[in-house]
Formats: C-alpha cells, structure tokens, sequence
C-alpha cells in the first residue's frame, strides 16, 4: 500500500530563463541563482517550505539524453515537449520517501515501468557555501497526457536544498495550497491520479476531481469549471494540463497566464 504523496514541485518550461525569472521577481518572488545539470538543462527555483517552482530551459541539447528501454529521459521529454507545444508548466512532481520502492509501486499499477533515476549537481547552501544536492526519481506516464511529466522526487540530501532564507519572499506568500490542472473528462484520470499520488479517497463532482495530498490539494476540473474559479478560459482537450498554481499568501490576487508563461497564479489570503 502506498503512503499518500504530497506536492513536491511543479516543472514550468520556458525558453529565456531569466526572463521568466524576472517575470516572477517582479511579482514579489524570491527567485534562486542558476542550476546546470549534467544532463544539458538548467534551472532557477522560487522555493517554499517543502515545495518550489522550477523554472526550466534546455542549456545543452548536446547532453540531452535520448529514451531507452525502462529508461524516461526527462531532458529529452522536456526538449520534445518545447518543440512540440512550447513553453508552459509541463511537469507534475510529488515527493518521494523512496524513489525505487516508487518505481516498483508505479510498474505494479501499470503506470510506468521505469527504473528509477540519480543524479546531482552542486547548489549553494544557506550561509553562500557551495554544496552538492542529490535526487532520486521514479517516473510515472499518464499515456493520454503526452505533454505532461509526472514523477515522485527523494531528495538525498534536503539539509543542503531547503533554504528557509530562499522562501522568504517579499510579497509575503508562504505555502503552496494545491496545483489546478484541467480535462474535459476529468474522471478519464482518475486511475492514474490514484495510482500516481497514492491517494483512494478522492472527491468526484460535476466540476471534477480532488485529491486532498499530504501537502496540497490536487484539482483537475473541467474546463468551465477553470473558467468559473480563474477567470480564465482554457481548451477543453482530452489531457491533463496545469492550468494554475495555487500559494498562500497575505493579499488575494490572481495572476493571469500570459504573465507566467502559461501558467495562472492565484494567491490566496
């Protein structure tokens, strides 16, 4: 039996990183330095206690590693997801207190047959000090969702990744309340979601699902169901997407998307 899953990250695919760094700067968000990996991506993070943002490009398409048997390449899946759907959130990342013991329980359930992958890279720790921060993921496909990456996290070394000074944010937001997603059949998902966040007692309603995780609540509502709770309106397509993110903060505000590459904010008092 699995042990419910909580919010770890989420994955937002742009192609000028520091443009998009600047964009949420300028909303009053800590943003981090840059971080190269080894395999020809880099990033920049707005963290939150046991949750950030990672905003995402691919630096070296000549290190971007290629799919193989029970092998998920997530720099080659985010190099094809930018040529084939552009920029925007693509990437739904849940924490993991055993990466390889996730892998198998994912392969039981059928929803991806992937050994589970480590890597590092050096980080800068708290008091300005370099470190090295480790991962471990296992892999999960919803094969009705080609544009969207979804894997659980361990983190191997969290003392050098979790900065409280990194979350201090001057527009006062806190925590990460849940993440929004959208399909037209949201009940076409569900055993996915179950199988993915280790989660059975999801709410249904006419608007959608909900899975109530460890940290953060999961949505996936239909796209008239978006439109009523975001003011914003999204296709109604068959596959999962991230349509917003939502954060506690001290003010509600709601960011639109074209701000954000796609992805709406909504930050809730």
């Amino acid at each position: 039996m699995a042990s419910p899953r909580g919010l770890d990250h989420i994955v937002v695919l742009v192609r000028d990183l520091n443009a998009a760094a600047q964009a949420w700067g300028a909303l009053g968000f800590q943003v981090g330095r840059e971080n190269r990996h080894p395999f020809g991506t880099k990033n920049r993070i707005v963290q939150f206690p046991g949750f950030f943002v990672e905003l995402l490009t691919i630096a070296d398409p000549a290190l971007v590693s290629e799919h193989g048997p029970r092998f998920f390449s997530f720099d080659a899946f985010q190099r094809d997801r930018l040529a084939r759907a552009g920029e925007g959130p693509s990437g739904l990342v849940l924490e993991s207190r055993n990466a390889a013991a996730d892998a198998g329980l994912f392969a039981r359930a059928g929803v991806g047959d992937f050994a589970p992958f480590f890597f590092e890279r050096s980080g800068v720790g708290a008091d300005g000090a370099a470190v090295d921060v480790a991962f471990e993921l296992a892999f999960a496909v919803d094969a009705a969702s080609p544009d969207l990456c979804f894997f659980a996290c361990e983190q191997k070394r969290p003392e050098n990744f979790w900065n409280a000074a990194a979350q201090d944010h001057p527009n006062g937001a806190s925590a990460v309340a849940g993440v929004i997603l959208t399909a037209e059949n949201p009940s076409d998902h569900h055993v996915f979601l179950r199988a993915f966040t280790g989660i059975d007692a999801f709410r249904a309603t006419s608007s959608g699902l909900a899975f109530e995780t460890p940290r953060g609540e999961i949505e996936v509502l239909t796209p008239d169901a978006v439109l009523r709770r975001t003011g914003v309106a999204v296709e109604a397509r068959p596959e999962l997407r991230i349509a917003a993110l939502r954060l506690k903060a001290p003010v509600a505000a709601r960011v639109p998307p074209e701000r954000l590459t796609g992805l709406t904010l909504l930050l809730e008092a």
